[in-house]
């Protein structure tokens, strides 16, 4: 079979585009890298972004300074990587708060989650918690769906603020099974869970490790996690999933690094491979289990594969519920 000029030519381009590519991944990092977070500093996001630079700089020998850049409810950080080059160097340690359900509650959307990024890898997630004040009865989720039901909207629940993940995964799971309930929106996840102990508020979906010691002193009720799997460090809390409830898997919180679109696929393998095991490290992997979180350190694909459903399942609750930005 003969082969067209062309052909050879298009071979030729492929070949020298993907030589530069390995060249290029051989040579990085030639100099520090920055990795932009767009949440303040002190935050969980922020410890989890140190862990990783400090693990970068220590198996490559460049710094990788981590650059706090809160405001704009995440806009400022993301939008600078989103426009940086593509190049290695500018990358954005971030939270589905801020890359998924922020885009999805303005118009236009200022960006694409998947689209205008390059997914490295997702660092850890950890579920959210459905807990309720002691005056509700039930006890088990089945016991709890069927109060809320006979109550339609008399029962409300507290968020950590308008558009934010504890309120749209409370619409989601309001939704899924067909309660009618009032949001109180809080400034934060404090207040709003103790709104909650405090009875100004039913229940809430809430952090599991900032809840289980109050369900464990009798000062609210506990009832599942979202997610696919039980949480590590409570083995013993099932998932809706487990219990019939289906669809609540997406609903989870996640800390995960991205780079600027169309970054070489060579130096999207280095980053990854280097994340994970920064991530799958004994004693990080102790350290988050030990504050609730899971280690996931997953391929870019899987990471936009992710990505790509919680849209899909937030961008249908928001349209739904008519769920605008503050």
């Amino acid at each position: 079979m003969s082969i067209s000029r062309s052909s050879i030519g298009y071979l030729l381009a492929a070949a020298l585009i993907a030589a530069s590519g390995c060249a290029a991944a051989q040579d990085y990092p030639s100099r520090n890298l920055r990795v932009l977070l767009p949440v303040t500093p002190g935050a969980a996001a922020d410890t989890y972004a140190r862990i990783i630079a400090n693990g970068l700089a220590a198996a490559w020998g460049r710094a990788a300074i981590v650059d706090a850049r809160p405001g704009g409810t995440g806009l400022i950080a993301t939008l600078l990587v989103k426009q940086a080059a593509a190049d290695g160097y500018t990358l954005l340690f971030t939270t589905n708060s801020v890359h998924i359900t922020g885009p999805l509650l303005v118009e236009p959307r200022p960006f694409d989650a998947v689209t205008d990024f390059t997914p490295i890898s997702m660092a850890v997630k950890f579920p959210l918690y459905l807990i309720a004040h002691p005056s509700v009865p039930a006890r088990t989720v089945s016991e709890f769906v069927a109060y809320a039901k006979a109550r339609p909207k008399q029962l409300n629940f507290s968020s950590s603020g308008q558009g934010g993940i504890s309120h749209i995964i409370a619409e989601l799971f309001n939704s899924t099974v067909g309660i009618e309930a009032v949001q109180i929106p809080y400034k934060g996840s404090a207040p709003a869970l103790l709104a909650v102990v405090g009875g100004e508020a039913q229940y809430l979906f809430n952090n599991i490790g900032n809840s289980q010691a109050l369900v464990l002193a009798g000062k609210l009720r506990g009832y599942a996690v979202t997610g696919s799997n039980r949480n590590p460090l409570y083995p013993d809390i099932p998932t809706f999933a487990e219990l019939g409830i289906k669809g609540m898997e997406v609903a989870q919180t996640w800390f995960g690094l991205v780079a600027p679109s169309h970054l070489p696929p060579a130096l999207v393998s280095k980053l990854n491979t280097e994340v994970v095991r920064i991530m799958n490290s004994p004693e990080v992997t102790k350290r988050a289990v030990s504050e609730g979180y899971e280690v996931v350190g997953n391929t870019p694909a899987q990471f936009a594969s992710d990505m790509r459903a919680e849209v899909a399942a937030f961008s249908r609750i928001i349209k739904e519920k008519g769920i605008k930005a503050q």
